[in-house]
């Protein structure tokens, strides 16, 4: 499982920017610090939308190796949802 937060590292401590939900207490993770001075936020959105996108495909390959199934209507609504568009 691949979930991307944000936060912030200050007094030694990471502060999330939000709570990661479908995680456990003890899950290991990986931390990357950022230069705040070379870093811009619109690509720092669209590398994280970047690894959900992986996230969620690692995902669905997970439920069809596993024998899980569910409808393409399902898929296009969460796309269209993440992503506002209609179809």
């Amino acid at each position: 499982m691949l979930k991307t937060v944000e936060g912030v590292y200050r007094n030694g401590q990471i502060e999330l920017a939000e709570i990661p939900q479908n995680v456990s207490d003890r899950t290991q993770v990986l931390i990357t610090f950022l230069d705040a001075d070379k870093i811009d936020p619109i690509k720092l959105r669209q590398l994280i939308d970047q690894l959900e996108t992986i996230a969620g495909i690692q995902q669905g390959f997970e439920e069809l190796n596993a024998g899980q199934t569910r409808p393409i209507r399902d898929f296009v609504q969460e796309m269209q949802q993440k992503y506002d568009i209609s179809g």
